[in-house]
């Protein structure tokens, strides 16, 4: 397994589950980590080290809210001398003037600012943030004063899939250099919320044509990222590039993660640099080993003709729908699971809607218990 593995592209840095906004969609576990369990500056700073030494070239600071680690810019300044590319990923809307410029003094490279609605009343119902859009207005156009490449994120579902053309209305006249159109994956609180946040067919249908549309006429002035939603969809994409193939996590209490929802998956268990480096991690961690490239796979994936493009999709996925993370995973037309992603679907648009179960540390442990 070791011969053909090649070192990681990325690392995705989840600094802090902290973070002031309460999205029903979010991807982070149900049981949040509280700052206590947040690991010192000194462990983040060694471990940017031992990433460049790996071979990672970039670095996305995310969470929760990055933003509220007030040793970021020690973190930027850190991977920017070691030549590492730095993408901030941040709600926005706590980061004052004052901040960004630090930032880019201590090199970072990118920005990527999320709306929750391309109008101000869809941001403040999602996120549970006062006066938020506007506070993400004013970041997004300083991040461009101040020379940042910057990205719109856009999280897609029910309740703002009708605003794609607005969204990308938003991102040409922020000056975004890309635009993400991010269909929400259901993991974390986005699962808990699945059946209140799942779009109709239909939506998705004219989301897709409009989003092909806007390529075709916005080449050269604004990259529009775009990936089929996987319950829509009738072959998986490959988690991260492939379980463990081009990248990992770390997560807010120093565990290092093939994935950013691993943890969902029983037996596994997940190191740390304090007690072993990431170099032994990336390349002998038996998490890590466990669904790298196919000698893992069942029928159907072992002798399917995609094995080495989607790596057999999500393993999350499989085991949260299919109960077996060594399944097929369910958004693949092949996969004796498939029916489960449209009977989720059907599910979602036949039900009594109930209301948000919105993201804050405390409220929910686990989803039997809601």
């Amino acid at each position: 397994m070791t011969d053909k593995l090649l070192p990681p592209i990325a690392m995705l840095a989840e600094l802090t589950h902290r973070c002031p906004l309460q999205c029903p969609y979010c991807s982070n576990p149900l049981e949040l980590l509280k700052a206590d369990r947040e690991m010192p500056t000194g462990f983040w700073l060694d471990l940017f080290e031992q990433a460049a030494d790996l071979g990672v070239l970039q670095v996305h600071l995310s969470g929760g809210e990055p933003t509220l680690r007030p040793d970021l810019e020690a973190f930027v300044a850190a991977l920017s001398a070691r030549g590492v590319y730095t993408n901030l990923i941040t709600a926005g809307v706590a980061l004052p003037e004052a901040r960004i410029e630090a930032l880019a003094k201590a090199g970072l490279d990118h920005v990527q600012i999320s709306f929750q609605g391309a109008h101000w009343a869809t941001t403040e119902r999602i996120g549970k943030y006062r006066g938020g859009h506007e506070r993400k207005l004013e970041a997004a156009r300083r991040v461009r004063e101040a020379g940042l490449a910057l990205t719109v994120n856009a999280p897609v579902h029910r309740h703002n899939i009708e605003q794609v053309p607005a969204f990308i209305e938003l991102a040409l006249a922020l000056g975004a250099e890309r635009l993400e159109i991010a269909n929400v994956q259901y993991a974390g609180w986005a699962l808990l919320n699945r059946d209140q946040l799942m779009p109709d067919r239909a939506s998705v249908e004219r989301q897709i044509e409009i989003v092909e549309d806007a390529r075709a006429k916005l080449i050269g002035v604004l990259n529009i990222d775009f990936v089929t939603p996987d319950y829509f969809a009738d072959y998986p994409k490959p988690c991260m590039g492939g379980w463990a193939r081009d990248a990992f996590v770390v997560a807010p209490d120093g565990a290092v993660l093939p994935c950013h929802a691993a943890r969902t998956i029983p037996g596994l268990e997940f190191d740390t640099t304090e007690t072993r480096r990431l170099a032994d991690i990336w390349t002998d961690s038996p998490a890590f080993n466990a669904f790298r490239g196919t000698e893992w796979m069942k029928a159907p994936c072992r002798t399917c003709e995609r094995r080495e493009i989607d790596w057999g999709g999500c393993r999350c996925q499989a085991m949260a729908l299919a109960g077996d993370a060594a399944a097929a995973d369910p958004a693949c037309r092949k996969s004796p699971h498939h029916q489960l992603m449209a009977a989720a679907v059907s599910a979602a648009s036949a039900g009594p809607q109930a209301s948000l179960v919105y993201r804050r540390v405390g409220a929910v442990r686990t989803a039997a218990e809601v």
